[in-house]
């Protein structure tokens, strides 16, 4: 397999998309790693496995119809095998192996098959200091985003998953790229307030458009940064509302073809009418309340 993902948008040719049977127990509050998991199970809105599989279904459905070769993981029993972007992710011809919360470990041991489709000197693991989760990883061509928390009290954080150990990494990994990392507010409890990844509050959609929540960054710095580097008038901001529904967390099958939640009347409607953008509105509600949606739902390996 010649691996190949440069950007977010690029015709997609072959992903892996997470799986939802055998998703395991309702896990306790204790057991939740994410603010949106935490509040699900908090007030007993945790849905059914069959709900899950549904989605994903459709989600897989609407790849299909595109042409798109989807790979899914082995089944693991009892395991919660959804979201298929932190465990691994592809920058260029390059596949890296996350250092992820020991929460998720198991997760990895569903893609041995895959890994051995590719060659054995495009697998990167990362180094035991170096933390980091897909989710907090996006690309822009000689661009590579990175979310990040800096702050003293990382390790108190479960929704703090990618440290700055990954930025010098990748810095010094991809010298020709230009890296750069954006600190996210965190909050293990409270989903309004925290941000799990910067896919959950940024994510680049078409040629020069992105969807952007200012309040996820720590700094305002990092926000006008990007208003610099995409101009205003090629932004879509979500408010604080959509950004808890995970507006940001679509998935771009080609620069002017996204899957989206099919609640996000409003964003679908800018991308369709406004960017000439054609949305696969599907039903993906239940996925959210997990703490993650579309994007973070696949891993690319193969972009043209």
């Amino acid at each position: 397999m010649q691996l190949n993902v440069k950007n977010e948008t690029n015709r997609l040719k072959t992903v892996v998309l997470g799986r939802a049977e055998s998703n395991g127990p309702i896990p306790s509050l204790e057991n939740t790693y994410d603010a949106k998991s935490y509040e699900t199970v908090k007030n007993d809105l945790y849905p059914s496995e069959s709900d899950f599989v549904e989605e994903m279904e459709e989600f897989n459905q609407a790849l299909l119809k595109h042409g798109v070769e989807v790979l899914r993981p082995r089944l693991l029993e009892n395991c919660n095998q959804i979201f298929a972007r932190d465990v691994a992710f592809v920058i260029d011809n390059e596949f890296f192996v996350s250092n992820i919360i020991p929460d998720r470990e198991e997760e990895l041991q569903a893609f041995d098959d895959i890994k051995k489709m590719m060659s054995p000197d495009t697998i990167n693991y990362l180094p035991e200091e170096v933390y980091v989760e897909g989710g907090d990883v996006l690309l822009w061509n000689d661009y590579i985003f990175v979310g990040t928390y800096k702050q003293p009290d990382f390790k108190q954080f479960k929704t703090a998953r990618t440290n700055t150990h990954f930025t010098s990494y990748i810095s010094k990994h991809f010298p020709h790229k230009n890296v750069y990392e954006f600190e996210l507010k965190k909050d293990d409890f409270d989903p309004y307030n925290g941000i799990l990844h910067l896919d959950c509050c940024f994510q680049p959609v078409g040629v020069d458009k992105a969807i952007i929540y200012k309040d996820g960054f720590l700094h305002e710095k990092d926000y006008d940064f990007l208003v610099g580097l995409f101009g205003k008038e090629n932004l879509f901001d979500v408010t604080k509302e959509e950004m808890y529904q995970m507006n940001p967390n679509i998935f771009s099958i080609a620069p002017d073809i996204v899957v989206s939640e099919k609640n996000f009347t409003r964003l679908n409607k800018h991308m369709s009418d406004e960017w000439g953008i054609t949305v696969e509105a599907i039903n993906y509600a239940n996925i959210s309340k997990q703490g993650g949606l579309l994007r973070c739902s696949t891993m690319p390996l193969i972009r043209v």
